[in-house]
Order: structure tokens, then sequence, then C-alpha cells
């Protein structure tokens, strides 16, 4: 008897390309550069995005790329220098360690993963402004991270997305 994987897709994914990485974390900050007040459970796309590189290709996004992009939103945002890379870095750490943990999981057991990365990176960027003398910014602050748990199944697919397009179309394979 033959076992069946307990992850959902038997298919072979194609290799991910570097500009759609680029792309999808230069669109996640324009994402959290968009004026949307203090609206609770709002995710910081960023981090989202950042997670799920990390943990999906830890060999090409890692502590370089979470830096940068930390000081762009940093610069972007005109929030305290350096809280925005500090957490970032520490998700990407995060993420990158547990990547081949998390990957075991099915898409929903992942999902109960993410909260809690994204939860010690918003715990980072409130004690770093607690520290720059800024005021808590309340509990519903928070919600953030529970909010990009439930939106890791469809982040997966949309950004998988183009992995799964064949490069030729073969017939006589069924994958």
């Amino acid at each position: 008897m033959a076992m069946q994987p307990t992850h959902g897709s038997r298919r072979i994914l194609l290799p991910v390309r570097q500009w759609f990485i680029l792309f999808s974390l230069v669109f996640a900050l324009f994402l959290n550069l968009i004026p949307s007040g203090n609206i609770p459970g709002l995710p910081d796309w960023v981090a989202l995005a950042l997670t799920f590189w990390c943990v999906r290709e830890p060999l090409r996004v890692g502590l370089g790329t979470a830096f940068v992009i930390g000081l762009l939103m940093d610069v972007a945002s005109g929030s305290v220098m350096g809280q925005h890379p500090l957490a970032y870095l520490l998700l990407a750490y995060g993420a990158g360690s547990l990547s081949r943990r998390i990957l075991w999981f099915p898409l929903p057991q992942q999902a109960l993963h993410i909260p809690l990365l994204l939860l010690a990176t918003q715990g980072v960027m409130v004690v770093t402004r607690l520290i720059g003398g800024a005021d808590f910014p309340g509990w519903s602050y928070f919600l953030g991270s529970l909010t990009g748990g439930l939106l890791w199944i469809p982040l997966t697919f949309i950004l998988l997305l183009p992995q799964y397009q064949p490069i030729e179309k073969d017939d006589n394979r069924p994958i």
C-alpha cells in the first residue's frame, strides 16, 4: 500500500524568480504605506511577505533582505530609525530557523505558526517605540498578527501561483 502525502499537492514547483520575490516585497511595502488610519486588525504586509519568503526560500531571502526592507520601511513611514530593521531581522531569523518545521505541516497548521512570528515582530516594534518615548498603541494593534495568520493560506496560493506554471506542456507527464 503506497503512502499518500499529507501535504496538499503532488505538483513540482518551478524555481521562484528573484524578480518576483522583489516585486512581492515592494508591493507589500506599498500596501503598508497606503494611508488607512488606525484600522485595527490590518496586518503588516511587509512582515507577512517577508515571513512567507523566509519560510519558502530561506537561502534567497534572509537577514540582508530583512534589514534593507526594514530600512526602507523606516524611511518611508517616518518611524523610529532602526525599529523595522530590528523587528524584521528577528522575524527573518525566526522564520528561516523554523522554515523546515513549518513547511512540514499542511497549510492550515502552517497558519497557526505565523501569528506567533508576527506577534513577536509587533512586540519588538512596540518595545522599540516605547523606548523612544512614544505612547502605547493599544491592544488592538496586535490584532494584525491574527489577521496575518488568517491571510496565510490565500497568500500562499497567490505567491506560489507563478511557480505552478509548466515550462512546456507534455501530455505524457501527469504533473
